[in-house]
């Protein structure tokens, strides 16, 4: 495919892959945000992702595009958890990962997975974690709001960036001001009383009080936005419910970034064409498009100014993730550039510009990784 050149990708948000061998159910439960099996008489491989991974990932282990699941599967369980992800990782075209640290299981560390691609590895942190393991520790409220101050500080020392889960605990539909300190109080001694061991934190002011303690960092703030598992509610993702906590945040000069957005890709873009500094991310939305990428990457695109715009594959337990992130971010951003080129929209120059800051610059310019923003 001719077209601009777009340069090896930084991606923005992912996190790590199985470290061991997968069953094929196992395989199967990374291909959909369903948190059941499939339907009887069906499978996940039947969805727009699972072509995309049948279509992109059988090369990469030695088999034709498009070989029978069954087939892919045992080719893969041949060689190995080890050699599959190398060769998947080492054929993606990315040349950082910035890595979400806080899901659990038996995934792969940043170091890990840099040492499996050859690629350059920076955390981000997610901050419901920090709450939770200051809470485990925790006596009483002063020392968990004291470890609560000194975790953010610390993580913030080594990290790249923070995350946010707010949209799964309680809904972007929050109180936007900054919890006061006697709220925030409240709310710990409510939580620390009724919490049980290993509890996840729900509570909104406490949620609230985690984001403008990451806000007053300097370091960039991720959002899930859209849809994901059945653990949200998708009416109460809608990145346009964020918009008084942008307002109220723009002070503190804490850049926003708001990951994924399906089907509300658009009202992200709106976010991030009126504010400084809200951006825009396209994520796991064109994977779980599939052939339908290019559309979603049309529609993100139509508002969200290009120096806005980032990569990201949102890849989570499967290396696979990675390349048919990557290749269909890659084939679409493609196709939309030539075509402009082509009918005249669009000089051939700038397009070469515009593929490389969405691809990598502008990642790198938000997180000040090394590396060009082609700005």
């Amino acid at each position: 495919m001719t077209g601009p050149y777009v340069p090896p990708l930084v991606d923005h948000h992912c996190h790590g892959v199985a470290r061991s061998g997968l069953s094929a159910e196992a395989f199967e439960s990374f291909l959909t945000e369903s948190d059941a099996p499939a339907a009887p008489g069906t499978t996940f491989f039947d969805t727009q992702l699972g072509f995309a991974v049948r279509r992109w990932c059988p090369p990469l282990l030695g088999l034709e595009p498009h070989c029978p699941p069954d087939e892919y599967l045992r080719r893969r369980h041949e060689l190995g958890p080890a050699e599959a992800t190398r060769r998947l990782l080492g054929a993606a075209g990315i040349a950082d990962y910035l890595v979400d640290t806080g899901l659990t299981g038996d995934l792969t560390t940043p170091a890990e997975l840099a040492a499996a691609s050859g690629a350059a590895c920076h955390e981000i942190v997610r901050l419901e974690p920090l709450a939770e393991r200051a809470a485990d520790t925790a006596g009483d409220v002063p020392s968990f709001l004291d470890g609560l101050a000194t975790a953010v500080t610390d993580a913030a020392a080594g990290a790249v960036g923070f995350k946010s889960v707010v949209g799964y605990r309680h809904g972007l539909d929050f109180a936007p001001a900054r919890p006061e300190p006697a709220e925030v109080r409240s709310a710990a001694g409510r939580w620390l009383a009724g919490r049980a061991p290993g509890e996840r934190l729900a509570d909104p002011v406490l949620l609230r009080h985690l984001l403008w303690s990451a806000a007053d960092t300097g370091l960039p703030l991720q959002l899930h936005t859209g849809f994901g598992d059945p653990d949200l509610r998708l009416h109460r993702c809608d990145p346009l419910l964020l918009t008084d906590f942008v307002k109220a945040v723009r002070p503190t000069g804490c850049t926003l970034v708001l990951l994924h957005g399906y089907p509300y890709h658009r009202n992200a873009g709106y976010l991030a064409a009126v504010f400084p500094h809200v951006y825009a991310d396209v994520g796991l939305s064109l994977s779980h498009t599939g052939a339908r990428a290019e559309a979603v990457l049309a529609e993100t695109a139509e508002l969200t100014p290009f120096g806005k715009l980032l990569f990201s594959t949102d890849a989570y337990g499967l290396p696979e993730l990675y390349v048919v992130g990557a290749e269909l971010f890659r084939r679409s951003l493609t196709r939309l550039l030539t075509g402009w080129v082509e009918e005249g929209a669009w000089p051939a120059r700038d397009a070469e510009r515009v593929a490389a800051m969405i691809a990598a610059g502008n990642a790198r310019r938000v997180y000040g990784t090394p590396g060009e923003s082609f700005a």
